[in-house]
């Protein structure tokens, strides 16, 4: 049997946000690519991370028997598999378990893993790969200091939150579903941006970069977006006109519906059959 090495993590479930995690905390610098062990029912399908000195196979029972740190990433109608399959080789008094399934509560991981077990809900987005992710994380007074490694953890990748755990439902919309909202955004200014006249590169490069000086904008401290956009907005200007159409057709009710459809969606990703 492999024995267990210190500051190895197993990251359950090579999927995008599991490969996005992986390759973003060797990229800070966090673990050598040789202390991660990532798993998916296809390895195969990370043979590009084996090449990269990456530790993949099939047996998540195997990356938790070699890690300290697990990280479970897969999606929710495989967990209770993998809850069987791990749940012989959890060490209570060693490991510590942070979960970006979303829907699974800290209960219902306890419930499956031991009631002693250290559990952090972490709701990561896809940009960790190149340290911009927004992460919310979740834990709760039994979690034996392993929020705050969480939160040391995903601070390398961007920015971190600590939430109530009933707001990791709506983080999941806000955060990791925003990331294609926002890209949406993106493609249609591309497109807007097309149809007057720019190449398709180079419309695609100033609507990406103008979306991130936006951002950029509204990070500052104190900043509010009505703020900035009033900077930008004169009267009878260019601005207010194509904001006030794009109002017109629903820019903004269609944002907010989307976002509250997709924590009702999220809600009920896992059951766990209680």
């Amino acid at each position: 049997m492999p024995t267990t090495s210190a500051g190895r993590v197993a990251i359950l479930g090579g999927g995008n946000l599991g490969i996005a995690l992986a390759r973003g905390w060797v990229r800070a610098g966090r673990f050598t690519a040789e202390q991660v062990h990532i798993t998916r029912r296809h390895a195969n399908r990370l043979a590009p991370l084996a090449a990269d000195g990456f530790t993949v196979g099939t047996s998540s029972a195997d990356a938790v028997r070699q890690s300290d740190l697990v990280i479970i990433a897969v999606q929710p109608q495989q967990l209770d598999a993998l809850f069987a399959d791990i749940a012989p080789h959890i060490d209570a008094a060693r490991h510590r378990v942070i979960s970006v399934v979303s829907g699974a509560s800290i209960s219902d991981i306890r419930r499956a893993l031991g009631a002693t077990v250290d559990v952090v809900r972490a709701m990561p987005n896809t940009a960790v790969v190149i340290g911009e992710s927004m992460t919310c994380l979740a834990g709760d007074e039994r979690d034996g200091g392993a929020l705050e490694e969480a939160r040391a953890l995903f601070d390398l990748v961007g920015r971190t939150l600590v939430i109530p755990e009933d707001m990791i439902v709506p983080a999941t919309a806000l955060c990791a579903c925003g990331v294609a909202f926002f890209l949406r955004v993106i493609r249609a200014a591309m497109q807007g941006g097309i149809e007057i006249g720019f190449h398709p590169e180079d419309a695609a490069l100033l609507a990406a970069q103008t979306a991130r000086g936006a951002a950029a904008l509204s990070l500052q401290e104190g900043a509010h977006p009505e703020r900035e956009i009033d900077r930008v907005t004169t009267p009878r200007g260019c601005t207010i006109a194509g904001l006030n159409e794009m109002e017109h057709q629903g820019l903004s009710s269609a944002m907010i519906k989307g976002i509250t459809v997709s924590a009702r969606a999220a809600a009920g990703l896992y059951a766990n059959g209680d």
